[in-house]
């Protein structure tokens, strides 16, 4: 039974083979003009002619967090610290009183040089009553000239006296007022380095304050990106109210206080020769206090431009064995492939540093399936790179979906085409 059945397995393997011969030979004169038909098919695709543009362009750069108006308070008189007018982490404003060190001794030294000034004016009124005498008196002959010089010398140490006694008063005034420790600017403080009760002297650190709104955030820009900024800043009258800056937080990100709006504020005017960059700051307001200085940060400027740039859709830019390729079309529409120098990314576009010239016509839309030498029926392309991008990636989704399903349901018959067998061989 068996070989009958393998004989019969045999004839009909013969059978098909024979039949499917005959089908080629028969199909084979037309196979070569149908091939032609579909070769000669030209592929449509959007193409676009390269030509010089300005691109906008967004660009980050990374930043330790600073506050540019940090001031670590210290003593500037010696004494012992008698009070604390502040509770640590708390908010100060500018004026507000924050140390006092023992201001009674400093007041009791401003009254004595009160006292010395007035005396040396008092000195001061007689030198000046006697020279005025001696000078009646030397008109009349009733003294020598030489008594008159030292009434007048005298009369002129006097002056002296007194200003020497108000140099002193004035400075006993500003110790007195160092002895009361105020903040010089608002922000909030830190821990106290000082107990209360201890002695200070000149130059004891006592605290520090941090202003936390606005932020000044210094960073550097690459010189190529400083030039390009500092020409669209010169066509503008130096104007930076164009350029936006924003300060994003990693791990914050999508959070409240993840992201801070400012502006750009500040520009270098020097290339740093170790690291081919020039420095620049922008300002951000904090309101809350989200973020703290010491975090490392990324600043984003909006605004920026390429000038005078040749750029295609991102999409349009595929890697060949040279490198970056385009396809750009011949005088016939025939996809030809073109290496080509890749300069920033702005968005949906690619800046192409080197490899294309302006007027030439290249393929900006899916490159999905394209090979040189192709024929190519080119589609006007609109100059919407960002949504050519999304419609290319939503086709692929959707193919992607499409695959997904097939494979799904082929699983799903490979999964029943055993059991199907096994009844069978039931």
């Amino acid at each position: 039974m068996k070989r009958v059945m393998h004989s019969t397995r045999a004839s009909l393997v013969t059978l098909i083979a024979v039949l499917a011969l005959t089908a080629c030979g028969q199909e084979q004169p037309s196979q070569e003009p149908q091939g032609q038909q579909q070769e000669a098919r030209p592929h449509a695709v959007e193409v676009a002619e390269v030509s010089r543009q300005d691109i906008p362009l967004n660009k980050s750069y990374p930043s330790l967090l600073r506050s540019d108006s940090e001031v670590t308070l210290v003593a500037r008189v010696n004494g012992f610290l008698e009070e604390r007018h502040f509770e640590p982490g708390q908010m100060v404003e500018e004026g507000d009183r924050l140390y006092t060190i023992e201001p009674d001794l400093y007041q009791a030294t401003v009254n004595q040089r009160e006292a010395d000034l007035q005396s040396a004016r008092a000195e001061l009124a007689r030198a000046q009553r006697d020279a005025q005498r001696f000078e009646q008196l030397l008109s009349q002959n009733s003294v020598s000239r030489q008594q008159y010089d030292q009434a007048l010398a005298e009369q002129r140490v006097a002056q002296a006296s007194v200003a020497q006694a108000e140099a002193a008063l004035t400075s006993a005034n500003l110790d007195l007022g160092y002895s009361n420790v105020t903040a010089p600017v608002s922000g909030m403080i830190s821990l106290s380095q000082v107990n209360v009760g201890n002695l200070v002297t000149s130059g004891t650190e006592l605290a520090t304050i941090t202003p936390l709104d606005p932020l000044e955030v210094r960073f550097q820009l690459p010189q190529r990106d400083a030039f390009e900024l500092r020409r669209q800043l010169a066509a503008s009258a130096g104007d930076m109210s164009s350029i936006t800056a924003h300060l994003s937080v990693p791990g914050l990100a999508g959070s409240a206080g993840g992201e801070l709006a400012g502006r750009l504020n500040y520009l270098g005017s020097r290339v740093d020769t170790g690291t081919s960059t020039v420095q620049a700051s922008a300002t951000f307001d904090n309101p809350n206090g989200d973020v703290l200085p010491g975090q490392f940060v990324r600043v984003r400027l909006e605004g920026l431009k390429r000038f005078d740039v040749i750029a295609v859709p991102e999409i349009a830019v595929t890697q060949g064995l040279m490198g970056p390729r385009v396809f750009v079309l011949d005088d016939e529409s025939k996809a030809r492939e073109r290496t080509v120098q890749l300069g920033d990314v702005a968005g949906p576009w690619q800046i192409i540093v080197d490899g294309l010239e302006p007027g030439e016509r290249v393929v900006v839309g899916d490159p999905a399936g394209l090979e040189p030498g192709m024929v190519i029926d080119p589609v006007r392309f609109d100059g919407d790179a960002e949504q050519l991008v999304d419609d290319v990636e939503e086709a692929e989704a959707q193919e992607q979906q499409e695959q997904a399903e097939a494979a799904a349901e082929m699983s799903e018959g490979a999964g029943e085409a055993p059991a199907e067998g096994e009844e069978g061989a039931q």
